[in-house]
């Protein structure tokens, strides 16, 4: 970081660079950076649109993530993008000075002290108004998208209740998600015995140490020290506890299962590579940017290459504004590497066009639903939403998502479960279907495990307004999707008795499915329970919603034994799924009575 020396820009003094002591005051000072913007912004209003001057809402950006074109030497020179930055810097009147090299190739350039809003669109104009730079784009703070709420340890309804769960259990007869890392871009990681088995090496890519309050910038640890904050900090009026937000969300994905104690995750079998960019009050682009090129394979300037390369990436985290070219960029050479980038829709019951990574391209953007399988009433929704996946709802603290946690209020504690809500818990649901879905089936491409995960979603149980995507993430109907074989999902079942009249009438059983979608399984389980004195004289027919019969049992007048009481296999796969489904049974022959007890349909 370099400093320079003053000149005028008319009366004022020049500003020295930011320094990291002055970046702590400005972080957690947000209202003081307010105040300087009300004093300090001229009365004629900057050309360049303020969304592209602000780190957060009505707080200016003290640093900018600049890409040039491929054969501008700014492209790949250091120097030259820093001879670059002090160039345009010279005519905008500002300091402006060359920070790193991003993953990406882009440049980070930081701005003067408490820059205003004019003061960062000058900067903004000079880079834009050169015709070797690609995109210029403020280095934004985004936030980490959980709503915390009591511990209270409560089923898991989120992976199998029937009404409004994501049908975790089917899958598992498939896949558990083994050989597959998903990394987790979030505050990094607390210890947490139901899921340390799970835990492989990650990174801290938190540069600021006003940021990351664990004492240094960039290092191989990505454990979480706390992100608590006092009053007045981080623009709050009021204080707030750590959230170890990252080790809850890793849970949800891969908690440690069948070991007699805590939760389940979704894919168990799978690793979580813990990558931090989230600290105090947040973290910004220019990290998260860094953090998705390392976590999916790519080369990060002074960062060791990733030994544990991730086929997943979760972001639970996001911002205000547009998805700037410098994410977007990075989001793409993940996906071109082979990366399933998940992010989260948002919680500000708004269009999640309004917020970043969720209106980001090459993503599965995921909105959250509460118990009932409604859209939960923080969830944003819109067209860029691709799916719904449970994220709770904790006015009833057992309604929302369950996972590890810690009790520590700042530094971490004692281990501990929380239920939390927020799209940044239906993010990891997804997350962790996708790799079993990798696991299932390890030539799956980022876009074919998207469309696989819309394409075999079930409709909200519940209501929706404004656009949930393809509806509720089905997770047993997926996984059977992209591997074939029988998916055991939910089950659907009559018991109600109707008597069997003898050499008489077809007597007929209705069972109604709804919420699923789609088509039914090529191995659709059809379980019969009949009592019967002479079994060959009985018909048994499966009968579709559209009238289609499928004929499970014949007459046989060899057949003299007892009873009908066992599970045919049936290939629906042309059958719509959802409607009324029908058992019909027939007595061909006299002087033998029976009953239908009950039938049951498998998906």
């Amino acid at each position: 970081m370099r400093t320079s020396s003053s000149s005028p820009r008319g009366s004022s003094p020049r500003r020295k660079l930011i320094s990291v002591a002055a970046l702590s005051v400005a972080l957690l000072t947000a209202a003081s950076a307010q105040a300087a913007v009300a004093q300090d912004t001229p009365a004629d209003a900057p050309a360049v649109p303020t969304a592209r001057t602000e780190a957060a809402p009505g707080t200016p950006a003290e640093r900018l993530i600049v890409g040039y074109k491929s054969g501008a030497a700014e492209a790949k020179s250091d120097k030259a993008a820093a001879a670059d930055a002090a160039a345009k810097g010279e005519k905008a009147g500002e300091d402006v000075g060359f920070r790193r090299r991003l993953g990406t190739g882009a440049a980070l350039v930081d701005l003067g002290a408490k820059p205003t809003t004019a003061d960062v669109a000058d900067v903004v104009a000079e880079y834009r108004a050169d015709p070797q730079v690609a995109y210029v784009v403020p280095d934004r703070l985004n936030k980490p998208l959980a709503t915390p709420n009591d511990t209270e340890y409560g089923k898991q309804w989120d992976l199998f209740e029937s009404t409004a769960g994501m049908r975790v259990p089917g899958a598992w007869d498939l896949t558990t998600g083994s050989g597959v890392t998903v990394a987790v871009i979030d505050t990094g990681y607390v210890t947490h015995s139901d899921l340390a088995a799970n835990i492989v090496g990650g990174y801290d890519f938190i540069s600021d140490t006003a940021v990351s309050v664990d004492g240094d910038g960039r290092d191989s640890n990505p454990a979480d020290p706390g992100d608590w904050y006092a009053a007045g900090e981080c623009g709050q009026a009021t204080g707030g506890s750590s959230s170890w937000h990252g080790t809850h969300v890793a849970g949800t994905i891969a908690a440690a299962t069948n070991n007699g104690k805590g939760v389940a995750g979704i894919a168990y079998g799978a690793k979580i590579s813990p990558v931090r960019v989230l600290g105090k009050c947040g973290g910004y682009d220019s990290d998260i940017i860094d953090a998705i090129t390392w976590a999916s394979g790519g080369t990060v300037s002074g960062v060791p290459a990733n030994s544990n390369v991730a086929k997943v990436i979760n972001m639970s985290l996001g911002g205000g504004g547009a998805c700037s070219t410098a994410t977007q960029s990075a989001i793409n050479g993940a996906v071109g590497r082979g990366t399933t980038v998940v992010v989260a829709a948002g919680n500000e019951n708004q269009n999640a066009a309004n917020s970043s990574p969720a209106n980001c391209g090459n993503v599965i953007t995921v909105a959250a639903t509460d118990r009932s399988g409604n859209r939960a009433h923080y969830s944003n929704y819109g067209s860029v939403v691709d799916v719904s996946a449970p994220g709770g709802e904790t006015t009833t603290a057992s309604d929302g998502i369950l996972s590890t946690l810690n009790s520590g209020a700042r530094t971490p504690s004692t281990e501990n479960y929380a239920h939390y809500q927020g799209t940044s818990m239906a993010t990891p649901h997804i997350a962790g279907l996708a790799a079993l879905m990798k696991s299932a089936n390890p030539a799956l491409t980022p876009d074919r495990i998207e469309s696989a995960v819309k394409s075999n979603a079930r409709a909200l149980p519940g209501t929706c307004s404004g656009g949930c995507g393809a509806g509720l993430a089905d997770a047993a109907r997926t996984v059977q999707a992209v591997k074939g074989g029988t998916s055991t999902g939910s089950t659907y079942s009559s018991t109600t008795a109707v008597a069997i009249p003898d050499n008489g009438s077809a007597i007929e059983s209705p069972i109604t499915v709804s919420g699923r979608g789609g088509n039914a399984p090529s191995g659709l389980q059809v379980g019969v329970d009949i009592t019967h004195t002479y079994r060959g004289d009985l018909v048994v027919d499966l009968v579709a919603p559209d009238g289609s019969v499928y004929r499970l049992k014949s007459a046989s007048g060899s057949d003299s034994a007892d009873d009908v009481d066992t599970t045919y296999t049936v290939n629906a796969s042309g059958e719509t799924a959802d409607g009324i489904w029908k058992l019909r049974v027939r007595d061909t022959a006299s002087y033998d009575t029976g009953r239908l007890n009950g039938w049951r349909l498998a998906f």
